[in-house]
């Protein structure tokens, strides 16, 4: 404590020993020294929040819609009947078919892998979307990798649908 006590009679010694002008200029620097720091510290970072609060909530905004959409994608396509599975494959070999030499299919049970080699991304969009709703196929892994700007090479694994056990 005498350490303190020291520094703090040199403080008021020096404090005494100015003018009332100076007095006067340290005790402005020392105000506008607090209210920078009020500023930089409070008032800066609320004011940013204030500032950047409509844009996320436009963001959040979309992607509720977003998920809204595919929820209600989600209701539909469980509402669907289910096919069989050999209506289910014969839809992914269809779908398959139409991308040509691009796309090889391999059934393996319950499971099929798809095989694709430089199919444009709008094609694979579209059989990942006709593979989904018409042969009610379930994704279960996924590597597909970009060889050309908007080509894309790889395998998708997919689950059929299987027909649930009618009640008894």
């Amino acid at each position: 404590m005498s350490s303190l006590d020291a520094t703090k009679a040199q403080l008021q010694a020096r404090w005494q020993a100015m003018a009332p002008r100076e007095r006067q200029l340290v005790t402005l620097m020392l105000w506008a020294l607090v209210i920078t720091l009020v500023v930089l510290l409070g008032v800066r970072p609320a004011w940013r929040t204030l500032k950047d609060t409509p844009a996320q909530l436009r963001e959040v905004n979309a992607q509720l819609d977003t998920m809204r959409s595919l929820a209600e994608e989600t209701r539909r396509l469980r509402q669907q009947p289910p096919v069989s599975p050999a209506q289910s494959e014969a839809a992914l070999r269809s779908a398959t078919t139409r991308l040509g030499d691009a796309a090889t299919l391999n059934l393996q049970g319950d499971r099929a892998t798809v095989t694709f080699n430089k199919v444009p991304g709008a094609r694979l969009a579209e059989w990942l979307q006709e593979a989904r709703v018409s042969a009610r196929v379930r994704p279960l892994e996924a590597s597909l990798i970009q060889v050309s700007p908007g080509s894309y090479s790889g395998t998708v694994t997919v689950a059929l649908t299987m027909v649930p056990p009618a009640p008894l």
